[in-house]
């Protein structure tokens, strides 16, 4: 896949192109339903597919106080546009000079002169342009002028779901730990990734040691709690059960931010530090809580182990919570 990182890159031979225009963050299910149209399209008219997306979520210029959080970082949405079988992504570094564009500017500058676009696709509730004056109607009379056609994708819906599939319906769901229902939004499971690093050693202390990754993740972590799930060494290529906890360690009291670590089950001698390795979560088991004394906390980290064995054997696993 090609990344263009300014219009300029664009080659001027680089042909007939079909674009779909949006935010993209998360590459979530409704995502991929606008990328398989995009290469239905473009393989009906012998063109290449194109994403126009953005470096940052346009909310973080337009309104800061409303911006969320991404889901995923600029890196990753790359990597998962690519994995979608798309040709080229160009990313629009979105700031105030792009901000006050106008739509018609948007459109013949970038969808007719520079990407020759033959059809534009976007979702119903795309806005574009200073002030979002643009609409999938001002495309579609611009379409008519200049010689390519408007698909207006439909919604996407979950089997026995009334509620669209959506980039703020995932963060709910992570920030609720419902990684589960989350990775059928998403069409894939919940992840994060980094390098191993050291942390306080006190799991292996507990005689549960984990594998503690980076503070800088490529995506957004769930809420804090106990996951049963996976540790994917790419140094290795081993893909490890794990039990997975985030947050702060509230027992002890002594991690300034968040934390993603995974204690590999059923292993025992690894050495995992400065490994690259994505943590990838099955199902939430609890919630975090402090404890009140050693003893206690070990017998729940045995508990953990055991509900995400047989949670990764297939078995059911109810969510529970532990008072300490």
């Amino acid at each position: 896949m090609i990344v263009y990182r300014d219009i300029t890159e664009i080659p001027e031979d680089a042909g007939a192109a079909v674009v779909a225009i949006g935010k993209f963050d998360g590459v979530h299910a409704a995502h991929c339903a606008v990328f398989a149209r995009a290469k239905q399209d473009a393989a009906a008219r012998g063109a290449r597919t194109v994403a126009v997306t953005f470096d940052r979520n346009p909310l973080s210029v337009l309104s800061p106080d409303k911006a969320p959080d991404s889901l995923v970082t600029l890196d990753r949405k790359l990597e998962l546009l690519a994995q979608e079988g798309i040709d080229a992504v160009l990313v629009l570094t979105f700031d105030e000079q792009l901000a006050q564009v106008e739509a018609s500017e948007f459109v013949q500058t970038i969808l007719v002169d520079a990407l020759r676009a033959v059809v534009v696709l976007v979702g119903r509730d795309f806005r574009f342009g200073r002030g979002g004056a643009g609409d999938p109607a001002l495309l579609e009379r611009m379409g008519a002028e200049n010689g390519f056609s408007v698909d207006v994708v439909d919604d996407v819906f979950l089997d026995g779901s009334a509620r669209r599939v959506s980039s703020t319906w995932v963060r709910e769901l992570l920030a609720s730990g419902d990684v589960t229902t989350a990775a059928e939004v998403l069409g894939r499971p919940v992840s994060v990734r980094g390098e191993i690093v050291h942390g306080l050693k006190r799991g292996r202390e507990l005689g549960f040691p984990t594998a503690n990754l980076e503070p800088t993740l490529n995506a957004m972590a769930p809420a804090d709690g106990v996951y049963a799930g996976w540790l994917i060494d790419h140094t290795t290529g081993v893909r490890h059960p794990a039990a997975i906890s985030v947050g702060t360690n509230p027992t002890f009291d002594d991690v300034a931010e968040r934390q993603v670590e995974a204690h590999v089950i059923d292993r025992e001698g690894l050495d995992l530090y400065g490994h690259d390795a994505t943590v990838e979560f099955a199902q939430r088991l609890r919630g975090m809580t402090a404890f009140h004394g050693i003893e206690a906390l070990k017998a729940t980290m045995a508990d953990d182990v055991a509900r995400t064995r047989s949670v990764l054997s297939g078995a059911p696993a109810s969510e529970t919570r532990v008072d300490g």
